[in-house]
């Protein structure tokens, strides 16, 4: 109230407001700001339970004086449901609770539930779309598809964003006797259960709210799905309705069939479970070990809760994302309340003080690290201790919450917390709601349930007095195992990395030095006993047999040179990557309508640096592979050049459009079909050289996209395109001037043009922010066991901007050389060092595509179906967490 009110947030390192488009964009983590006073909505409930109720009288009359839900802002469904519409309902639960004990709110007449419907109707049209699933964004005033709206062109949504609504939106049903919200809401759980992976029976991270197909197929319980969960489990205990508990039920099963690898939780394909779509974890599944208790399956819930608290106890706080072998994989934190959320449900549920003793360590470490003057800042990089001027909302709405109830007694509470469910966001709604208002039926006949084994159903309420009976040792002694799986985890000596810039025995070609296209490589390669395979996607895959190098030394020099491979793609995930980047078609009759997703290089202008980006009409180069002097430069003068990719490496093409005068450059692969919509994004890398001399922008759009613009430009022939580090809203391209809404010829595909912006969860990675690779060698040592192969692509050189891209897997057979376990056992160097800022890295003159996919299965057994699962390993995490 001090320094902020009455805007979304307080930025706690500059002490002022955070109010949307007066601060720089940080892209969908601001959809959460509606310039509606976020953090006060947001914390309503909190002041009740902190006992602050003098407080909460006076924040709702400023919320109701205040707070206006009619503004031209586009927000997202997600956040704004269960922040603001949460907190709405939230607040009038205790309000009227409150009322009722005769001292406050004596003059409460049901404000805040006015408001509350006000604004569900406000986001109802956002489930104008034939599945039933929302639009990922709507316009406060003008809703989704009106010119003004600037909303409803979206094709993808995530899980989680679709079916985190039950509870907020039955819960105003009930209240106001209005079924329309509680149906909309139901209407689009059916829908995600019905496109469900039979087989799997788990669902992916993101689908498409039209048809309903899987645009990612990847599934965890972490973000982008974790609340879909969640919110089934807890709709069966608000609303008692069996499908619900059916649901989760089956979901469960699958989970802990698939997905729990105790201690940990990992993503895996849908179509294939049994296949780790990444090797990394983040920190929203935190809150899993919280649901496991409210379903009543304690035992893996002690285990992973413990898993992350020793990652805590390492970093201060939990990374956004580390690595299976406790590694750093995104250094932020953005003082996450999931951690603390299941700590108090595992001392509810364990009476157990040890989860009193990790309380107090969260608040030591948010008071010795994250506190400032003005309040609590995020953690920009948790090994360093760098500060980010960020205070979400949740924070105080969720973390003051938990580690209050951690420690209070029930005299210190005003009202018994029992007779409350904790939303998402923990807001507070009463259970007695579920005899309240019931305008709809409570059983889905149409639905079929899968059958599952009985013990599935044994724990669905935990009861302390079965589950611990007489043994106050019992969490200790899960815990017991896992007290040192982080320290473990750590090498006892010299890195590999260290090793191979030391004195140590070194291969006669090192890994970063390998150019697929050198036929003196080759031939070294083959003396030690490394060959290539050219897979159907344009790749090239390293064998090694040893049996099969030219002596026993040679086989040695072989399996030192894939060790380097792994180690040279590990230290890519230290390597601050950079986030993708728009073109933008701005000229008729798109009008900036159209964004396509690029990948970014690491040479040339930084876009992020020019927010004006560079602007320009389009234009083919002839030799279209821009791998020689540029035969029309009359052409490409002052123009943003469009060329294909292949046959030599990006920075050659970029010097040689930059010498006949480009302003830009977009280079469109040339892998038919290949689209953003199934692969990951890549960086393009430099040549191994000074790339100082390029000046001008590149990107890289896959082949799908680029022939968007290619087809514009034979529709229209002049095309001008914006090139910058985010699209650029409409309004700001054209300075004010109104567009026409024109409608673009279907043969353009509308829908795949679109901006892939998927919304994730509320606590959810900026866009913006760095990511990294994806293999930890800890992870890849396990495989190495089976064999070593990599995978290199030639001759442009790719690095991924998003996490999780190409795989290149390392196998080698016939490797019983003597005296090589040590080198081929791989540690990750997760000692002393992991607290310091990790060095970038430098690749150099590389061809090959350095991310590192971990697969249980023989390289053999997959290229053997390879048709089938190709879309499975190109369809890894797109960093939109």
């Amino acid at each position: 109230q001090e320094h902020a009110y009455p805007a979304d947030e307080l930025m706690p390192l500059t002490c002022r407001g955070r109010v949307r488009g007066q601060e720089p964009s940080r892209g969908d983590v601001d959809d959460a700001l509606g310039k509606f006073s976020l953090t006060l909505i947001d914390t309503l409930d909190t002041l009740v339970v902190l006992n602050k109720t003098k407080e909460f009288e006076e924040a709702v009359k400023k919320v109701i004086k205040d707070v206006n839900l009619d503004n031209d802002i586009v927000v997202s469904v997600f956040e704004t449901n269960i922040r603001v519409l949460g907190g709405l309902l939230g607040g009038h639960s205790v309000a009227i609770m409150l009322k009722e004990k005769g001292e406050y709110m004596q003059w409460y007449n049901g404000e805040l539930l006015h408001m509350a419907k006000e604004l569900g109707y406000k986001l109802l049209p956002a489930f104008n779309t034939t599945s039933g699933l929302p639009y990922p964004r709507v316009n406060l005033k003008f809703g989704v598809r009106h010119p003004e709206a600037r909303t409803g062109t979206e094709t993808d949504t995530c899980t989680a964003c679709a079916g985190t609504l039950i509870l907020e939106f039955a819960a105003l049903s009930r209240f106001t006797g209005t079924s329309i919200f509680e149906e909309y809401a139901r209407k689009a759980l059916d829908f995600i259960w019905e496109k469900r992976q039979r087989s799997s029976n788990l669902v992916g991270v993101t689908i498409n709210i039209h048809t309903g197909d899987w645009v990612r197929k990847d599934s965890g319980v972490g973000a982008g799905i974790d609340s879909y969960y969640e919110y089934l489990l807890k709709a069966y205990v608000l609303l008692g309705d069996d499908s619900f508990l059916e649901r989760f039920n089956t979901h469960y099963d699958a989970i802990m069939r698939y997905i729990s690898q105790p201690p940990l939780l990992l993503d895996v394909h849908i179509h294939k479970p049994m296949l780790n779509a990444r090797t990394w974890m983040d920190s929203l599944l935190a809150f899993f070990p919280g649901l496991q208790v409210l379903k009543g399956d304690i035992r893996p819930a002690i285990e992973t809760h413990e898993m992350l608290y020793q990652v805590i106890k390492k970093h201060n706080f939990l990374p956004e994302a580390f690595t299976t072998d406790f590694r750093v994989h995104w250094a932020q934190h953005p003082l996450r309340p999931e951690f603390a959320e299941s700590t108090y449900f595992l001392y509810k549920a364990t009476g157990d003080p040890y989860y009193l003793e990790v309380g107090k360590t969260l608040i030591e470490n948010l008071n010795k690290y994250a506190r400032v003057p003005c309040g609590f800042a995020a953690m920009k990089d948790v090994r360093t201790g760098s500060h980010e001027d960020r205070m979400d909302s949740f924070f105080l709405a969720e973390m003051f919450k938990y580690l209050y109830l951690l420690f209070a007694d029930k005299e210190d509470m005003i009202f018994d917390i029992e007779d409350y469910i904790f939303t998402t966001e923990a807001h507070l709604l009463p259970l007695w709601l579920s005899t309240t208002n019931q305008t709809i039926s409570k059983k889905n006949t149409t639905t079929e349930y899968t059958e599952l084994d009985d013990s599935n159903f044994d724990w669905t309420c935990p009861n302390t007095q079965i589950l611990f009976p007489n043994d106050p040792m019992f969490a200790q002694s899960i815990r017991e195992p896992l007290k040192n799986v982080v320290d473990k985890s750590c090498p006892r000596g010299i890195s590999r990395v260290e090793e191979s810039l030391g004195s140590g025995p070194k291969p006669p070609l090192r890994a970063r030095d390998f150019m697929a296209s050198n036929p003196e490589h080759l031939e070294i390669l083959k003396k030690m006993g490394v060959s290539l395979i050219h897979l159907k996607d344009g790749r090239v895959q390293l064998v090694q047999h040893a049996v099969q190098a030219a002596s026993s030394l040679d086989a040695e020099d072989g399996l030192r040179f894939m060790q380097e491979m792994i180690e040279l793609s590990s230290q890519q995930q230290k390597e601050q990557q950079l986030p993708p980047r728009a073109v933008q078609i701005v000229s008729h009759p798109f009008f900036g309508r159209v964004v396509l997703t690029a990948g970014p290089a690491q040479f040339g202008m930084d876009l992020s640096k020019h927010k004006a980006g560079t602007r320009g009409f389009v234009a083919t180069i002839k030799p279209y592979n821009g791998c020689s002097e540029i035969t029309n430069p009359e052409a490409v003068k002052e123009k943003i050049a469009l060329m294909q990719r292949g046959q030599c490496m990006f920075a050659e093409k970029a010097r040689n459009i930059q010498k006949a005068g480009a302003i830009g450059g977009i280079v469109i692969d040339d892998n038919e079909g290949s689209s953003s919509d199934t692969a990951p994004l890549f960086q393009m890398a430099g040549d191994g050289k000074n790339t100082d001399d390029i000046t001008i922008p590149m990107l890289f759009l896959f082949n799908k996209e680029g022939n968007i613009i290619l087809d514009a430009i034979r529709e229209y022939e002049a095309v001008e395109v914006l090139l910058s580090d985010k699209a650029k809203d409409r309004a700001t391209i054209f300075k004010g001037k109104m567009i026409p809404d024109y409608i673009i010829d279907s043969n353009l595909e509308m829908e795949n043009m679109d901006q892939k912006l998927s919304e994730n969860d509320s606590h959810k990675q900026n866009s913006e922010e760095a990511t990294s690779a994806s293999l930890d060698v800890g992870a890849v040592s396990e495989e190495h066991e089976e064999g070593e192969s990599s995978d290199v692509t030639d001759p442009d050189s790719l690095s991924p901007a998003h996490a999780d891209s190409d795989s290149i897997s390392i196998s080698h057979q016939d490797s019983s050389v003597p005296g090589t376990d040590e080198a081929s056992a791989p540690e990750p160097a997760c000692t002393q060092g992991d607290n310091q800022p990790q060095e970038q890295q430098t690749k150099t003159e590389s061809d090959s595509k350095v991310n590192w996919d971990n697969k249980v299965q023989p390289m053999e057994s997959i290229l053997a179906d390879w048709n089938e699962d190709i879309e499975a390993f190109e369809m890894m995490e797109k960093d939109e967490l």
